[in-house]
């Protein structure tokens, strides 16, 4: 079942809608501003009904803290692009400057706070559609994305697909905050953590990724058996000094194929998140420069109150040539998936 309602207005008077998808097994609310994930229930060992991403209640409070990008959907490009421009087909392209030297997930007004098109697809699928004009944060096409976002019993699908009219760089993905323990229900050390990955790439004292893939093994970032996320946040590492605890892109297999990269579970709760995905990596990020502010229901939000693993290319990938490219040619599509599954234990 999928039911509307309207969520409030942002400061330019523009509204904000929010789509409620349901089923027994989860429920998943949709905000046509940057297709954000507002929430997503799913019970407990117990049974119990859990809210597990952060948010906001109203649509103010989206605008004022929209640096964030609490489970909002990231465009053209996520996450860092060094110096803030990249040179394609010998064109160098200025873009917005949003992370110190660097551009960061799209720029000054990238997807996350576009308001798409939403149409219903059934009983249990949402179609977002959004339009990005050539030049738009310094990008060149015209890009047309569409994103669909499918509750499957206690699944969410997420498909991205973009076509463009002039070759342009592209890394679309979902910036969600997990706590499996519920919403404002304390920090995330102690969830146990696994991914598939036997290599992470490194970054500067800036978080820029740099062409250079660190073994995880012997090092706090191996989490290729499950672990708590927070038994090595600590240790005296320089990537750890450079994220601020973990905000690093993890090596998975390049196989274009659906497969489970990840998974995670509370031990207070038991719900357990898997994670499958198409996509070349995953950015793990333990919400280190989360500030003191108040969430949902007025739950108090902070430092590491939330994870996200972000599906995507590799950051930086037009500068490290060595990595998989960006580069989404005229006439080709852009196809990837994610898929959040949950269950409790």
């Amino acid at each position: 079942m999928i039911t509307q309602r309207f969520f409030g207005k942002l400061s330019d008077g523009r509204e904000v809608f929010q789509y409620t998808i349901s089923n027994p097994s989860a429920s998943v609310t949709i905000l046509n501003l940057g297709g954000i994930i507002q929430s997503l229930c799913v019970p407990d060992r117990d049974g119990k009904m859990t809210d597990v991403v952060l948010g906001y209640d109203t649509a103010q409070q989206c605008e004022e803290n929209r640096g964030c990008y609490f489970g909002a959907l990231i465009g053209r490009f996520g996450n860092r692009i060094g110096g803030a421009s990249f040179t394609l087909n010998g064109k160098e392209y200025p873009l917005y400057a949003n992370d110190g030297p660097n551009h960061l997930h799209g720029g000054k007004d990238g997807f996350n706070w576009k308001l798409w098109d939403v149409e219903q697809e059934g009983n249990d699928t949402l179609r977002l559609h959004l339009f990005s004009a050539d030049g738009e944060e310094g990008y060149p096409g015209n890009l047309t994305v569409t994103v669909w976002y499918a509750l499957d019993g206690a699944a969410l699908k997420i498909h991205y697909q973009a076509t463009t009219d002039a070759d342009t760089v592209i890394n679309l993905t979902n910036h969600a905050y997990f706590n499996l323990a519920g919403e404002g229900n304390g920090n995330i050390e102690d969830h146990l953590l696994r991914l598939n990955a036997e290599g992470y790439t490194a970054v500067d004292s800036n978080g820029l990724t740099i062409e250079k893939i660190i073994p995880v093994e012997g090092t706090p970032f191996d989490f290729r058996n499950a672990k708590p996320i927070g038994q090595d946040i600590g240790a005296d590492d320089e990537q750890l000094h450079n994220g601020a605890g973990y905000d690093h892109n993890f090596v998975l297999d390049p196989s274009p194929e659906l497969k489970e990269v990840a998974a995670a579970v509370c031990p207070r709760t038991g719900i357990r998140m898997t994670v499958m995905t198409t996509q070349p990596g995953v950015q793990l990020y333990t919400g280190n420069m989360i500030s003191s502010q108040t969430g949902k229901y007025g739950h108090p939000y902070g430092k590491r109150s939330g994870f996200c693993l972000e599906t995507q290319h590799f950051p930086n990938s037009m500068a490290c040539t060595s990595f998989a490219s960006p580069v989404l040619k005229a006439g080709e599509t852009y196809d990837q998936q994610t898929v959040y599954s949950f269950s409790a234990e």
